[in-house]
């Protein structure tokens, strides 16, 4: 039996959609980097948690939320439109940031180019920097 509140529980709808925002950015994040990475100072951010999104030992709930900022980062719908000058990627930084801050120290090794890329065989394995 398991101990997590009926709310926490995984469904398989919930696997549905998570693999489909999964899809999602990959898809997407190979142009919306090498469109932003001269424009904005957080791009190896942004490819730091796409590699961490990419990790197989990563569980679940902390990919959620990683899925979730890299959706926010690569979607054209913005608090702030990226088309506006000077600002346009204040909200982008502040998600991925916040981001960053709740996964913590586990990121630092998704920096290095050479950090593994499991589970995949995609484009994005060699990503732009």
């Amino acid at each position: 039996m398991n101990s997590l509140p009926k709310e926490l529980l995984i469904t398989e709808e919930d696997e549905k959609n998570f693999e489909k925002n999964v899809e999602y950015i990959e898809e997407k994040f190979s142009d919306k980097v090498e469109k932003t990475k001269k424009r904005i100072s957080f791009a190896e951010d942004v490819v730091a948690l796409y590699r961490y999104m990419k990790d197989d030992s990563v569980n679940w709930y902390r990919k959620l939320i990683i899925v979730a900022a890299l959706v926010y980062f690569i979607s054209p719908i913005d608090t702030i439109p990226d088309f506006v000058p000077l600002v346009g990627y204040l909200d982008d930084l502040g998600v991925i940031m916040a981001a960053i801050k709740y996964i913590g120290t586990e990121i630092k090794p998704y920096y290095r180019a050479s950090a593994p890329l499991k589970n995949t065989e995609s484009e994005n394995d060699e990503l732009l920097f």
